[in-house]
């Protein structure tokens, strides 16, 4: 079957026009995390609603009608008002516009991906850029399926920057033309097995993002550094260490699936299910690491920053064993793509 080369020329103008609206999205969500006024902590929100309080209760006594509802400034974010709400609301518009560009963004970016696989008339990962473009969408939309359940919206900058470093690096570096499959791909266990390593990969990447500002908040909640005094706009570290590994447990569990369906379509393709070949080992290498930090969460005797670095180290896993083995290891699953 002929490539469809208009569709493929589509794929590729969707996928620059997806990027720059990634970039919008970034920096609006760059400037709701970094840029906006300073939230009040807990202790500041205690104190000020004892100060209200104490000021209700003697303007009560006095009977003094004018005091008993005093007017309400920026700073009393304890006293509910409608303009200390209006004040919050203008704090997130830069999140809420992130958000609805992270839509755009995702929506031009899907189009992208289907026009690709039209293109081919296949499954859109054939090979690293493919992969790539898919895996970066699948991304995004576990991060807005999150968001819909928990307001995780201080991730964008990175969800947003993340996946516009990695479609440049697929329409440059990993660039392949759009071509049919090579023999050894060509079977039904491409559409099972790599999607849900895809589906693990996007799960695992933003349980790791929550893992960096896990660690960032315990440094702030027990030094408060100037410079990470942004902080004060995050959950509490247990809060974001609970987040993250309820998602990298599930991921582990696709990425135990991905190791499963791989052994059982290499029977099919070579008449044996393990045969140490660098994908395979790297692959479980990546296993290993997750279930150690699955195991060392759940085991007294490990801090929350040690478990929460043990789970950088397994997406790091993930990203060496897409790039330097899918590009430099030889072996059975070189379906790079790149010459």
């Amino acid at each position: 079957m002929d490539v469809n080369t208009d569709l493929a020329m589509w794929s590729n103008q969707l996928i620059i026009s997806a990027m720059i609206v990634y970039a919008v999205a970034m920096i609006f969500f760059a400037f709701d995390l970094f840029g906006g006024r300073e939230l009040k902590t807990t202790q500041d929100k205690v104190a000020a609603t004892a100060k209200v309080s104490t000021v209700r209760r003697t303007n009560r006594k006095t009977a003094t009608t004018a005091v008993l509802d005093p007017p309400e400034t920026e700073d009393d974010e304890a006293a509910p008002s409608t303009s200390s709400s209006t004040s919050r609301a203008k704090r997130r518009r830069g999140a809420r516009i992130g958000t609805s560009l992270l839509v755009l963004a995702f929506l031009l970016h899907a189009a992208a991906v289907i026009t690709r696989a039209l293109s081919v008339m296949r499954v859109p990962w054939g090979n690293m850029m493919e992969y790539v473009l898919t895996a970066t969408a699948i991304t995004v939309l576990v991060y807005l399926t999150v968001n819909i359940k928990k307001d995780v919206r201080y991730l964008g900058t990175f969800v947003s920057g993340g996946v516009l470093l990695c479609l440049g690096l697929a329409i440059t570096v990993f660039y392949t033309p759009a071509a049919k499959l090579i023999p050894a791909l060509d079977s039904y266990w491409i559409a099972i097995h790599v999607p849900i390593a895809i589906l693990s990969t996007a799960l695992l990447y933003i349980s790791a993002i929550l893992a960096v500002f896990q660690i960032l908040k315990s440094v702030h909640e027990t030094k408060d550094p100037k410079w990470l005094r942004f902080m004060h706009r995050l959950p509490s570290s247990v809060d974001l260490e609970r987040i993250s590994y309820t998602i990298a447990a599930v991921g582990f569990i696709t990425w135990t699936f991905t190791l499963i369906a791989g052994a059982i379509w290499a029977e099919v393709a070579w008449s044996r299910y393990w045969g140490w070949d660098s994908k395979e080992i790297w692959t479980f290498v990546v296993w290993v690491i997750y279930a150690a930090y699955l195991h060392a969460r759940a085991t007294r005797g490990w801090g929350p920053t040690k478990v929460a670095v043990l789970n950088l180290i397994g997406i790091a896993a993930v990203i060496f064993n897409f790039t330097v083995v899918n590009v430099y290891f030889n072996g059975l699953h070189s379906y790079s793509g790149l010459d």
